[in-house]
């Protein structure tokens, strides 16, 4: 489903208002947390998972330790 909404001034910051049934589909609410990411040139927003961000952390630390291994790898 595709659906256009403007970006908001708040403050000193912008935001942009999800209609509700958005909101529904992710099973969140106002002052929820999401996660926002870039993908191929988008953003896409998902519901906030406490256990996927933990294993995100670990995941980010290992890439940064190993991050000349991995670069090598990808050669």
């Amino acid at each position: 489903m595709a659906t256009t909404t403007k970006i908001i001034a708040i403050g000193n910051s912008a935001g942009i208002i999800l209609p509700r049934e958005i909101l529904d589909r992710l099973k969140v609410e106002k002052g929820d947390p999401v996660y926002l990411s870039e993908v191929a040139g988008s953003v896409q927003i998902s519901p906030y998972d406490e256990e996927f961000a933990a294993k995100m952390e670990v995941a980010d630390r290992v890439l940064r330790r190993y991050r000349d291994a991995f670069k090598k790898l990808a050669e």
